[in-house]
């Protein structure tokens, strides 16, 4: 199996890495050429990715921002091999999308949407992992969701990597989902620091666990996720707007010293997070039940 990795950050590094300890070769590029470099010296990868070993590349992997995506694509496009399985693993999926269902049918070749969900608050080469994507769910998002023959290789190749659950979605689906479950927590926990209160809890070392997990994603590369936000934002404006409504109400029956107000509120978030559990644990047993029946099938 040979992989081919546009992006050497967290995402296009941990690809690398374990695609390397699945025993695939790997070429991998980057537009920092000390980081392509450092790659091929940690054994990452064992060459550059470039024009002429395009065709020989089962997948090629386009670990960058939208934009970029969008750009490298429109370049290379004319150069790929049709045998080439080419996704990308941009945070938004729309405006990619678009762009890659249509060159794909003006120049024959195999495209679709891609998103790894996993990762850390710090990116870079350096922070990527070989087992970033143990178990991890991955969000296809096709041109044609009838391609049976295309969307079961695909899975293969994402399960060398360490990719679980393997789901499919619309780009539309998909982005009105990630603004609710990725992209308004990152607001949201990068919001919340900014409290003077932060930097008095650092000095009386006063704090539960649930204060760490809130902030931890308020790391942020702040450019690659303004233009995330920017691309999604008017699905990321709608859940902002409802989640505000809903503080609103809490601070109203703060302000009103009406605990009775702030009971029937705390239950109903108590509620709802109930409800999400038990669809979480539903695809879980899912996923258990579907991991199951391989190993089974394969002893």
């Amino acid at each position: 199996m040979n992989i081919g990795i546009v992006g050497l950050g967290l995402i296009g590094g941990s690809l690398a890495k374990a695609y390397k300890k699945a025993g695939a070769t790997v070429l991998g590029s980057d537009q920092n050429n000390l980081t392509t470099e450092f790659a091929k010296m940690a054994e990452a990868i064992d060459g550059e990715l470039d024009e002429a070993h395009f065709s020989k590349c089962d997948v090629i992997f386009i670990a960058i921002t939208p934009v970029e995506a969008i750009k490298w694509m429109e370049q290379n496009a004319p150069r790929l091999s049709k045998e080439t399985i080419i996704i990308d693993c941009c945070g938004t999926k729309r405006n990619v999308c678009k762009a890659g269902y249509d060159m794909a049918r003006r120049y024959g070749i195999n495209y679709l949407g891609g998103h790894p969900m996993a990762g850390k608050e710090k990116g870079g080469f350096k922070h990527s992992s070989a087992d970033l994507f143990d178990d991890a769910p991955f969000i296809l998002v096709p041109d044609d969701h009838n391609n049976l023959n295309l969307m079961c290789k695909v899975k293969k190749i994402l399960q060398m990597a360490g990719f679980g659950r393997i789901s499919f979605s619309t780009a539309e689906e998909h982005d009105k989902v990630i603004a609710f479950t990725s992209q308004m927590p990152h607001i949201v926990s990068n919001g919340f620091i900014k409290s003077k209160t932060a930097i008095l809890h650092n000095k009386n070392m006063v704090s539960a666990g649930s204060y760490k997990d809130f902030t931890r994603v308020a790391y942020l590369d702040e450019k690659m996720w303004t233009e995330l936000f920017i691309e999604n934002r008017d699905n990321l404006g709608e859940e902002l707007a409802a989640l505000i409504a809903e503080l609103q109400k809490y601070q109203q029956a703060l302000e009103d010293n009406d605990p009775e107000e702030l009971i029937r509120l705390l239950k109903e978030g108590k509620e709802c997070k109930s409800k999400v559990d038990k669809l979480c644990d539903l695809n879980s047993l899912e996923v258990k039940q579907e991991k199951s029946s391989k190993a089974t099938a394969s002893s």
